[in-house]
């Protein structure tokens, strides 16, 4: 691919989001500007003036270019995606394109890893009981104790990473600290052997989980991921596992989780994620006294933008050397 000079190169900025954390601040634009001040580099607010900006543009900086905004994009040549998971840059008339696609993995592993930890900390020792109690005024010492599964360690529990990309490796680096037993399932059954002491491929999925005291989904969202969890799955695991999930809401059936939850087929579930967000009111997910849910905060940080602008800088050296890209996404994976 021809790649244009700094000087013959527009690059725009565009994301909105109702959260504003997901919205780049100006001073990742200026960034740039100070490294390549011949380039032309417009940071859009909002995506208002987008049709007009994308025609001249060869470098997009954003969560998505819709498949009726692509054809606006006529001189583009790279699609860098803010988010880490680029299910919404897989369509045909985008992967057919031959634009180059980058994401953002790795960006977010650092806060998402220290959620986790925090979540696995929290179910148990019974945190979220705990907390509940004392909404109440009780000291609910005996009841706490009483309840099953009994407050426990994660010392010397099962720890099964669903995914082990970038956020996996650094969830099993915090695990290993605890003194966990870490087990991962990978779609090839290949990875990091110093990290995991065991390696299933996707199909024997439910062998793994069987012996899980803990599952934490942290795979990318594609075709082959969606309700990655459903009934099936969770009649395999221990009645005394928990399940994670801060990947992306499809990749668990909320109904079987909801289920399993309230037959106490599993002790209980954190998430992060839900298939509609915000969650709606009416989810039995939100009734339920075994789950723990966050509203999408796994990778709020305030490290957040430096790491996106030092990750957009590296890239963009590599671009105008000819070099091969960090995060350069496989369309054939979608990820």
């Amino acid at each position: 691919m021809n790649r244009p000079s700094p000087a013959e190169t527009k690059l725009v900025i565009c994301v909105w989001h109702p959260f504003d954390l997901w919205r780049p601040p100006s001073w990742m634009a200026d960034a740039v500007r100070r490294r390549w001040p011949e380039m032309r580099v417009v940071h859009l607010p909002n995506y208002e003036r987008l049709e007009s900006e994308l025609p001249d543009t060869q470098i997009f900086v954003g969560y998505s270019i819709r498949p009726n905004q692509l054809p606006w994009a006529c001189q583009l040549k790279w699609i860098h995606s803010t988010a880490a998971g680029v299910a919404q840059l897989t369509y045909p008339a985008l992967r057919e394109s031959g634009i180059l696609v980058t994401n953002a993995s790795g960006v977010h592993s650092i806060p998402i890893a220290e959620h986790v930890i925090g979540m696995m900390l929290s179910l148990s020792r019974k945190f979220p009981d705990a907390f509940r109690h004392q909404q109440n005024h009780r000291w609910a010492q005996q009841e706490i104790w009483d309840a099953k599964p009994r407050p426990g360690e994660l010392h010397g529990a099962v720890l099964l990473l669903i995914g082990f990309g970038a956020i996996g490796k650094e969830i099993a680096r915090r695990a290993q600290v605890f003194g966990m037993k870490i087990q991962t399932v990978t779609r090839s059954g290949r990875g990091d052997t110093s990290l995991a002491a065991k390696i299933y491929p996707a199909t024997q999925l439910e062998l793994a989980l069987a012996q899980a005291d803990y599952v934490v989904v942290a795979a990318p969202e594609t075709p082959a991921t969606k309700n990655l969890l459903g009934v099936r799955q969770f009649d395999a695991m221990k009645p005394t596992a928990f399940v994670i999930n801060v990947a992306r809401g499809s990749l668990i059936d909320e109904g079987a989780l909801a289920a399993a939850l309230e037959q106490r087929k599993i002790a209980g579930a954190a998430v992060d994620v839900a298939t509609e967000e915000p969650l709606p009111g009416e989810s039995p997910l939100w009734r339920l006294d075994n789950i723990f849910i966050t509203p999408h905060l796994a990778a709020a940080s305030e490290h957040l933008w430096p790491r996106q602008t030092d990750l957009l800088l590296r890239n963009l050296d590599f671009w105008f050397a000819g070099e091969e890209l960090i995060n350069r996404v496989d369309f054939e994976r979608g990820y």
